[in-house]
């Protein structure tokens, strides 16, 4: 503003006085000049009047129109309404999810918070493949942006691959880690494949995403029966599976909420668009809590940005890559020079017992019998008690790397449900379907108790949890309770120098089920007790 002022003072100095009205009330000035005259006010120009000056005014107004506005900030909603690019037809089915939308504002804000740290990422790759703006909204219909979702159909991730699909996009996936979850690969993978399917509909974008949900093949069958019977191909004229049906008009109701939240009572909170994280390779396994610490970043925000580990370190064969905030990476890098090899993981020697076998070593120290071969240089399996192994071990207890596959389990495992909870554990030839028609629950809902997918294959001595309706009887209830074989109930007097902990052994009950079952509030118990216990009468060696 100053090139205003030396124009207004210039002007002002170089007309005669004359009048008595001010020139503030003579001079048809801009509000913006008006304001400046009464606020800054110079010796020379306190007693200046002029009794016209229009053509001075036109030029003042002039600089000041000339004059740069200061550009507001992008957000990120504003980019994604910028590549919006389909059409919302009036279609019933689009009005139903707008009204779910609308009636449910609180999820609106959970996908918001939910996308922030990954939504410039996404729209970034969206350009870079000149697609739809809207397709950023897709994890959101997909996975309310979640990267650890996993659905019934054995899809994983943000973008819910199912384990082929990602496979065929490259997406590896094993005991360390799944390429499903990764944020960064799987986004790419799924841009990939969308551009792939619009190709194969010639550029139709509601048919390449009816694809993405229910398969091309599904889609191009619907198309032939309608062109078999005259009917119109596009995606709003085809017969398809329910979910695929609802599966478009939901993202393009998201895509209105987006363009006119106002109108549906959404606020939309303000994201800048810039980036939020970038990936860099660390060119070995690192345990991740002590990335974790590195990067000074809460071991749960780490694992959100590289939710693609399944474990407490990143796969010792790769990707050697961590995802860091930005403002993150220059510190942890200078740690991460200064951090000898041998350091990034802890070590553990390992003394061979009889009986030991290189999985179940491995299991128990959570890692992998094909890590320990390499470790350690073995050509098989084989391993000899008295021998001594080199183990790569967690450098926290396993409960603290919070969004592992482990503890991801456990976390669905203890949510609270109705009924009674109980334990069971898996024999050569269960199956989930198997296990729960013994219990009379739907398998279903089992597999979903234990965060898996209904056709998910079970190992022996996996651990599942049961939740069971509690029976009418007391008595039936208790024996509800037990694991699956429990055929017998007993009655046991408690003889002199017995303990819960060697009644449960001989038993083979657990210690917590006895107090269950007959209401101990003590460890102790008196000679001539009676307890009663219900027992897998094909376990017992009495």
């Amino acid at each position: 503003m100053s090139l205003f002022f030396a124009c207004l003072l210039t002007a002002c100095q170089t007309l005669p006085n004359g009048g008595t009205q001010s020139a503030l009330e003579e001079v048809p000035l801009s509000q913006l000049a008006t304001e400046a005259l009464r606020t800054h006010p110079t010796p020379e120009t306190a007693h200046v009047t002029i009794q016209k000056m229009p053509q001075i005014a036109e030029e003042l107004q002039t600089v000041v129109a000339a004059l740069p506005v200061p550009e507001q900030p992008r957000d990120l909603w504003s980019r994604m309404l910028d590549g919006y690019s389909l059409s919302i037809p009036p279609d019933p089915r689009v009005g139903r999810e707008l009204n779910w939308y609308s009636n449910h504002p609180g999820y609106i804000e959970r996908i918001q918070l939910r996308a922030e740290p990954y939504l410039h990422f996404i729209l970034e790759e969206i350009d870079k493949r000149g697609m739809p703006g809207e397709i950023a909204l897709l994890p959101a219909v997909e996975s309310a942006f979640q990267p650890f979702a996993y659905s019934p159909g054995r899809a994983a991730g943000m973008w819910q691959f199912i384990p082929s699909t990602g496979r065929y996009f490259g997406l590896k996936q094993n005991w360390w880690y799944d390429g499903r979850r990764d944020v960064v690969a799987s986004t790419r993978a799924a841009l990939d494949y969308l551009k792939a399917l619009s190709r194969q509909f010639d550029g139709d974008w509601e048919l390449a995403l009816a694809a993405y949900n229910s398969g091309a093949g599904t889609v191009r069958n619907a198309i032939k029966r309608n062109r078999k019977r005259g009917k119109a191909t596009d995606f709003w004229s085809l017969k398809l599976p329910d979910e695929t049906s609802a599966y478009v008009p939901r993202l393009l109701a998201l895509a209105e909420i987006f363009r006119h939240p106002q109108t549906h009572g959404v606020t939309l909170q303000v994201f800048p668009d810039e980036p939020y994280f970038t990936t860099i390779d660390i060119d070995s396994q690192l345990d991740l809590a002590l990335a974790a610490e590195m990067a000074d970043l809460p071991i749960q925000d780490l694992y959100l940005l590289n939710a693609g580990f399944n474990r407490w370190a990143t796969d010792p064969d790769g990707p050697h890559q961590l995802t860091l905030p930005l403002d993150k990476v220059e510190s942890f890098l200078v740690k991460l020079k200064a951090l000898p090899a041998e350091k990034r993981l802890t070590w553990k020697r390992y003394k061979i017992k009889q009986g030991d076998s290189l999985s179940v070593i491995a299991r128990k120290h959570g890692t992998t019998s094909k890590l320990l071969r390499q470790v350690n240089k073995l050509r098989g399996n084989r391993i000899r008690a008295g021998r001594h192994l080199l183990i790569p071990v967690s450098s926290k207890s396993l409960d603290q790397y919070a969004y592992s596959a482990e503890q991801r389990k456990s976390a669905i495992q203890n949510r609270p449900r109705s009924g009674q909870k109980q334990h069971y554990i898996v024999k050569p030839g269960d199956s989930l379907w198997k296990i729960a028609r013994t219990h009379h629950v739907n398998h279903k809902k089992l597999a979903a108790w234990n965060g898996m997918a209904p056709g998910d294959t079970l190992k022996p001595g996996q651990k599942l949890v049961i939740w069971v309706k509690k029976a009418p009887s007391s008595e039936l209830s208790l024996l509800n309770l037990q694991p699956t074989g429990t055929q017998s109930k007993l009655h046991y007097k408690v003889r002199r120098g017995d303990s819960l902990s060697r009644i449960a052994q001989r038993f083979k009950v657990s210690i917590s089920d006895l107090k269950r079952w007959n209401t101990l509030n003590s460890k102790y118990l008196q000679p001539g007790q009676r307890l009663k216990l219900y027992v897998d009468v094909t376990e017992q060696t009495l």
